[in-house]
This record gives C-alpha cells, sequence and structure tokens, in this order.
C-alpha cells in the first residue's frame, strides 16, 4: 500500500522522532503537519520560534528522502546545519548552497546528497534563481521544501523580500513535491498570499503559541520625543545592567543616533541596520548573542532568525508600521519561557511616518515600458533589468503585479512570457496600478489597526490575538491595561461585552459597499472584521445592527 494511504503515519513519524531526535512526545499541531506531509500534501505551520517549527520538517524527512530547506538567512541556515550535524548520523546530516560557499564546496554539498551522505540541502531563494543551479537542484528528485520565514513571501509581510516572489515557480519545476511554509506570525492576509504564491494545495494550517503569557504588553503615549527619552531611560533602570533587551526604531539614522546617546547616558548599547556592510552585521550579530552587546538599537532588519533564549525586553520607540511587524519582534523576548517585557513608546506623529513608508502606486510609465519589452519574446530577469533599468528590487515586485493582472507568466526554465489573450501594456499597467493601490489601502488599516492596539483601554493581548484571527475565550491578564490599578475615585473599566454579539466570530459577512469580510473580534461595543478588498474595519456594534449594515455571507 502507498505509503500515504497508511494508517501507521502517526505511529512511524513518533518512532523516528524518538529514534533520530530522542524526542518521546510531538506536539499535537506538530504531529498534525507531519502526517500531512508525510501522506505527500502541503502544510502551513505557524508557531513561534522555539515552538518547534523545524522539527515538522525534519521528522517526515528522514522517512521521505531527500529535503530542499529554503531560509533567507545564513546565520539561521549556519545555527541550523549545526544542530543537525552535531548528532552525527547521515539521515540528519545539512550541508548548504550560499554564496558563502565556494564552487567547490557547493559542488560537493550537492555530491553529498546524491551520494546519501546528507538528507538536508540548505539553500537561499537567490541561488534557485539560476537556471543551471535549479537543474542540478531538480535532479536530487528532492522529496520534500520546506520554506523557513514564509512571510517573506508576502507582500503584507513586515521583512517582504521579492526573492521569494517567484519560489513557487522555482518549486513547481523541482517536480512539485509537497511544501511545508513556516513562520512565527502570519495575519490572515499574510496566510493567504503565502497560500497563493507558493501555490499550497488546500494545506494542512496549524497555528499555535501566538499568546505569550511570560511577555508583559505595556504601552506609553509620549507628547513629545523627551518625553519618549525620559520614558526610555526610566525602564531600562528598572532593568539592570546583566539584562539584554533591543530596542527597535524606524529609521536607520534613528539607531545610530539613539545608541550613541543611550551610550552617553551610561547605558553601553550598538546599532544595527541594513545600511551597515556584511562584516559589519555579522560582527554585531555575533556581539549580541555572546552577551557582549548588552543593548541592541536596531531597524527591523535585525531579529530574524537570532535564536537566542534570554532576551529580557523589546522595545518599540515609534508605532510599528503593523501588528504582524510588532508580533513578530516582541516574540524575540523571553524565548526561555521566564518573563520578559515589551514596551511601545509612541507618538501621534509615528502614524504620518508609517504612512509615509507605505509609499505611493508603481510608474506606470515603468510598468507600461516592462509590459511592452516583455512582448519582444521569452526572456530572462536578467535581460529585463538590462533593457528596462529597473533595479533588483523593484522588478521583481513590478513583474509579480504585471503576472496577477495577467499580462506575464513564469515558465518551467524560468523564462517570461506575455500569456496568450494577455492585456495589452498599457491596460495592463493600469490594472497594475490599481492593484497596487489596493493594496496599500490595505496596508494603511494595518497602521490603523497598530493605533488601535496602541490607544486600546480593553485588553491588548486579546486584541492582538484577534488581529491573527485568533478568538481569546478572556483577557489575557499580562498586560497594562488589565493588571493596571485604577486610581482612587476612578470608574471601573467598562468589561467587554460577551453576548450580544450579532455575528459570530470568524463568520463570513457581506458589506453593501466593502464585500466579503471575517469576523475578527469583538471590544465591547465594537467589532473588527478584516474585509477581503478593503483591509481592516472597526465598527460600532449598535451601528451595525440598527442599519443592517452586515449580512450573512
Amino acid at each position: 500500500m502507498m505509503k500515504w494511504f497508511t494508517p501507521f503515519a502517526a505511529r512511524r513519524l513518533r518512532r523516528a522522532a524518538r529514534q533520530y531526535f530522542g524526542w518521546t512526545t510531538l506536539r499535537s499541531g506538530q504531529l498534525d503537519a507531519m502526517r500531512a506531509l508525510y501522506r505527500g500534501k502541503d502544510a502551513l505551520v505557524i508557531l513561534p520560534t522555539g515552538g518547534g517549527k523545524s522539527a515538522v520538517y525534519q521528522v517526515p524527512a528522514t522517512l521521505l528522502g531527500p529535503t530542499l530547506v529554503i531560509s533567507p538567512l545564513l546565520a539561521l541556515q549556519a545555527d541550523q546545519i549545526a544542530g543537525l550535524n552535531e548528532r552525527g548520523d547521515p539521515m540528519l546530516r545539512a550541508v548548504r548552497i550560499s554564496s558563502a560557499e565556494t564552487p567547490r564546496q557547493q559542488e560537493h554539498a550537492l555530491a553529498e546528497i546524491r551520494a546519501g551522505r546528507a538528507r538536508f540541502l540548505f539553500i537561499t531563494p537567490e541561488q534557485l534563481a539560476k537556471p543551471e543551479r535549479l537543474a542540478e537542484v531538480k535532479a536530487l528528485k528532492p522529496a520534500l521544501v520546506a520554506v523557513d520565514e514564509a512571510h517573506c513571501i508576502s507582500a503584507w509581510g513586515h521583512e517582504f523580500r521579492p526573492d521569494y516572489l517567484a519560489l513557487g515557480h522555482y518549486i513547481r519545476d523541482l517536480g512539485r513535491p509537497p511544501i511545508v511554509a513556516l513562520t512565527a506570525t502570519a495575519s490572515p492576509p499574510v496566510r493567504d498570499d503565502i497560500i497563493a504564491r507558493l501555490g499550497l494545495k488546500n494545506p494542512t494550517t496549524v497555528i499555535s503559541g501566538l499568546d505569550r503569557p511570560n511577555i508583559s504588553l505595556a504601552v506609553d503615549y509620549c507628547s513629545t520625543d523627551a518625553a519618549r527619552w525620559r520614558s526610555l531611560v526610566t525602564f531600562l533602570k528598572t532593568q539592570g545592567s546583566d539584562r539584554q533587551g533591543i530596542i527597535y526604531v524606524p529609521t536607520r539614522r534613528a539607531a545610530e543616533e539613539l545608541a550613541a546617546k543611550l551610550t552617553g547616558a551610561g547605558f553601553p548599547a550598538e546599532f544595527y541596520h541594513g545600511g551597515l556592510g556584511s562584516g559589519a552585521r555579522e560582527e554585531r550579530h555575533e556581539e549580541f548573542l555572546a552577551d557582549s552587546a548588552p543593548i541592541m538599537v536596531a531597524t527591523s532588519a535585525f531579529g530574524m532568525g537570532i535564536d537566542k533564549p534570554d532576551i529580557r525586553y523589546v522595545v518599540h520607540m515609534a508605532l510599528p508600521d503593523s501588528p504582524d511587524s510588532y508580533q513578530q519582534e516582541i516574540g524575540r523576548a523571553g524565548r526561555d519561557g521566564q518573563p520578559a517585557q515589551a514596551l511601545l513608546l509612541w507618538r501621534a506623529e509615528d502614524e504620518a511616518l508609517q504612512r509615509y513608508f507605505t509609499g505611493g502606486p508603481p510608474d506606470f510609465s515603468e510598468l507600461c515600458q516592462l509590459a511592452v519589452v516583455l512582448r519582444e519574446g521569452p526572456t530572462s530577469k536578467t535581460a529585463l533589468a538590462k533593457k528596462t533599468g529597473l533595479g533588483v528590487r523593484k522588478l521583481p515586485q513590478l513583474l509579480a503585479l504585471l503576472e496577477e493582472v495577467g499580462a506575464a507568466a513564469t515558465l518551467a526554465n524560468n523564462r517570461i512570457v506575455v500569456p496568450t489573450h494577455a492585456p495589452q501594456p498599457s491596460v495592463a499597467a493600469k490594472a497594475a496600478v490599481a492593484e497596487a493601490e489596493r493594496r496599500q489601502a490595505l496596508q494603511l488599516t494595518r497602521v490603523e489597526m497598530m493605533r488601535g492596539f496602541a490607544q486600546g483601554t480593553g485588553c491588548r493581548g486579546r486584541k492582538l490575538l484577534a488581529y491573527f484571527g485568533e478568538h481569546a475565550p478572556g483577557d489575557c491578564g499580562h498586560c497594562d491595561n488589565c493588571t493596571a490599578v485604577p486610581r482612587a475615585g476612578a470608574p471601573a473599566p467598562a468589561p467587554a461585552q460577551r453576548g450580544g454579539e450579532p455575528f459570530a466570530v470568524h463568520s463570513s459577512v457581506r458589506h453593501g459597499d466593502w464585500g466579503i469580510g471575517m469576523v475578527l473580534a469583538y471590544e465591547q461595543d465594537k467589532m473588527t472584521v478584516l474585509f477581503d478588498e478593503v483591509g481592516y474595519k472597526t465598527l460600532s456594534v449598535p451601528v451595525v445592527v440598527g442599519q443592517k449594515l452586515l449580512v450573512p455571507a
């Protein structure tokens, strides 16, 4: 009988986990995803770092065959490779192909997989973009593909990377083995994007551990930058010199200036941002892991792949661009399960800065030019870049937009063509601009949700879970609003209403102008709905009921 029909899948997976890793138990979510992969199906796994994401693909790999692990960070790859290789078992041995290896080392890695002396091949998306490399990997006949940090594939993800956009095409060209997409956090739009861009087929979805009760959540509104600085200093004085933390800032300049100001005030700090050279970034990364940099002031470029258990606090010195970013970044604290703190210091001006970062629509003429060049015949990204002058970041984004409106398609050999019956260049460019504007409007609703989180007087933990489509049974008990001591004579905060809700949480509803949406949560007399076309909206329940604004979809 074929292995994906066997009733003994769970038993075989548990035996492999025990035999190769020494794990006597598997979490239910882990086992569900493992079983799907073993049966040849896809999976989307959203677990916090330290929650066992890697195990989801590592255990089935021992039973299935060569496994391709696609990851964006060399430091993260190095940690995972070392963890596998230290076990000394060829069934767990891992090799890597990246810019860090010489051509001879890369060929050796392929030979080790071919000979069965290694099971895992770690690789970056940039390597798969090379047709000759893709052919070499295809010849290995990978039985499983794991896409780590999968939120990078989503235009809604907080660390979107254009190199990830073509992964669905590359994996299809490899023979379309089962895919597992792994990430620590993903809101419903990000999940939908991951599934669509990777081409996941009815994936088994596992979501767990989004609530981190050991992290206390606190927000402080600061009327001026001077007040924000005073709040930060007051907070750091309570931490002690032996407690490491990360302070997130919105710009590279802010990272450098704040690190210098903190050091001058007696709080030794380093800074990190994407403008540093690769050598400097790696050096700061290692300093932080070795505890020699007690405070890291950084942009969002720092943190992904940092598997450090004892980070005791994360501070945001401005409003993040979305709850996605906020959840991912505060999740880097307290991975050892011990108490940790997340502090958000914000001003009203922060929202305007995030709106500025959202930018404007893509250039119509550039899209039109690209669509015209595509009509000259099958081509490659390298050739397109030379002909159009578009940069390595902009070109994949514009191509993705043209693909979405049916004006471009990627073939199995990575050649880009114009599909039959594609719209004319000007029509395609206009449709692509409209799609980009729709996405930017949706992004602004994510900024608004972050502001709502900061201004909210109710449970912050429950509000955060609602954004991610998770239904909390009660208040979190670990945020400032839950634990605040009322002032003498002040009225007690109104409890959240749990009755009289016109629609069930997670039910589908329709609005006359905004279309289909999903009910995410209720808080007092407000309800939050995520609409497919216009994003997140917070509505008054009495108005919704009185004016019949929503109906079941």
